[in-house]
């Protein structure tokens, strides 16, 4: 009753990114070196439909690679959910930096490795540093995206 409304009001300024960057300043977007575009770390993204729509998108999009240049572990809940950020190269000749959030088990976690090159998946359409590892790449067309960006770089 008393400021009841200036209190919601207050609450629903504060964007869901903003809230993740005070609780967990190692996932702002200045940590996780990305820039004003990317709209956060979802707490769980099971309970977050765009989330959710999200991910299916990210699972049909175009094929990458990505250098891990670092990632932090959000939960242990069942299995590791953690945060992998990628230093993207597409097809295209685009590069930016990608975030990726995975539930991973003990092994993918134990095998990870600043400088490992992985397949992602992006949107390219939307731009906004989200991509998903890409598991379900065929090794032959890994491969051959490895070979197109390398040559690009070759004088």
């Amino acid at each position: 009753m008393f400021g009841r409304k200036n209190r919601k009001k207050k609450l629903n300024e504060l964007k869901l990114s903003d809230l993740m960057a005070q609780l967990r300043p190692d996932l702002s977007r200045e940590s996780l070196g990305v820039g004003p575009d990317f709209p956060g770390v979802v707490p769980n993204p099971l309970l977050s439909s765009e989330a959710r729509k999200r991910k299916a998108e990210l699972r049909a999009g175009a094929l990458a690679l990505g250098v891990l240049v670092d990632w932090r572990e959000l939960s242990s809940d069942g299995g590791p959910r953690v945060v992998l950020m990628l230093d993207v190269e597409t097809i295209g000749g685009i590069s930016f930096r990608g975030i990726a959030d995975e539930d991973l088990t003990i092994t993918e976690l134990t095998r990870l490795a600043p400088g490992q090159t992985v397949p992602v998946r992006y949107r390219p359409t939307v731009m906004d540093h989200y991509v998903t590892l890409a598991r379900d790449a065929d090794p032959a067309r890994v491969q051959q995206l490895s070979e197109e960006i390398a040559s690009r770089k070759r004088p």
